[in-house]
């Protein structure tokens, strides 16, 4: 199998031309002709990760490894430290982003893992998914946390009840205009996003970046697995790991 053949199954399903302007999805690093012994599925990379995956092998991730265009390459930074691995290594990396965020994503994490009741017929907005909620907000903010593993998050509470609540995963708070509900859900909420929410009298759940989108693995691996016919490539999911820790009363946990 060829990278061509895999970058054609996703791109049937989730459509890189969906991608927004500013962002890098598709075949990155190698070429549609390489032949493919085996494919890694991951949120993001490391050096670590890297040195245990295969030659020739094919790499899917969320995040695209390369956004801004690269003017030198002086394996001096993320970026470049890991191009060096991927060519050296013949591993060709395909990056799929705001396109599956908008077809499957952001639903997938709505629906199957917060087990939300999702308004199917609302798009206001490609990325942001809308359900009813109808519950007592400090309830709901406790539900929310535990389903996504989080021991601890920022909130902003504007009411005591949620009646209807949005969801992105990732960083959405540039979406915050034109949500339509009285509650949001999403990463990255940074001080003054907090206090533009509060004027809009918009609660907010900070479902973080890592924890919000981690499920990208399992749901493109199943996805993978859908359209490969049996004995062809298996997908492995790569224990892709969150570059933060949190310091709790000085004490470092995961």
């Amino acid at each position: 199998m060829i990278v061509r053949d895999i970058y054609n199954i996703l791109d049937e399903v989730s459509p890189f031309c969906l991608q927004e302007k500013w962002d890098n999805s598709g075949l990155l690093v190698g070429s549609f002709e390489d032949e493919v012994k085996r494919v890694y599925v991951s949120i993001d990379m490391d050096e670590e990760f890297l040195m245990s995956v295969e030659q020739n092998s094919l790499i899917i991730t969320h995040h695209p490894l390369i956004f801004a265009p690269l003017k030198r390459i002086n394996y001096d930074n993320y970026c470049t430290k890991l191009l060096k691995i991927l060519i050296q290594k013949n591993i060709s990396l395909i990056s799929m982003h705001t396109n599956i965020d908008k077809t499957h994503l952001n639903m997938y994490v709505a629906k199957e893992v917060l087990k939300l009741d999702v308004i199917e017929k609302e798009d206001i907005n490609d990325f942001i998914i809308y359900a009813n909620v109808n519950k007592n907000f400090d309830e709901f903010a406790k539900e929310i946390t535990s389903k996504l593993k989080i021991d601890y998050t920022n909130v902003v509470k504007c009411s005591d009840k949620v009646e209807k609540v949005a969801i992105v995963t990732g960083a959405g708070m540039s979406l915050l205009s034109e949500v339509k509900a009285d509650c949001f859900l999403t990463g990255d909420i940074k001080y003054h996003d907090a206090m533009d929410a509060k004027s809009r009298n918009i609660s907010l759940i900070d479902i973080r970046h890592y924890e919000s989108e981690k499920y990208f693995s399992t749901l493109l691996v199943g996805i993978l697995e859908k359209n490969l016919k049996k004995n062809e490539l298996k997908a492995i999911i790569s224990a892709s790991k969150n570059p933060f820790k949190f310091c709790i009363q000085g004490e470092t946990v995961e």
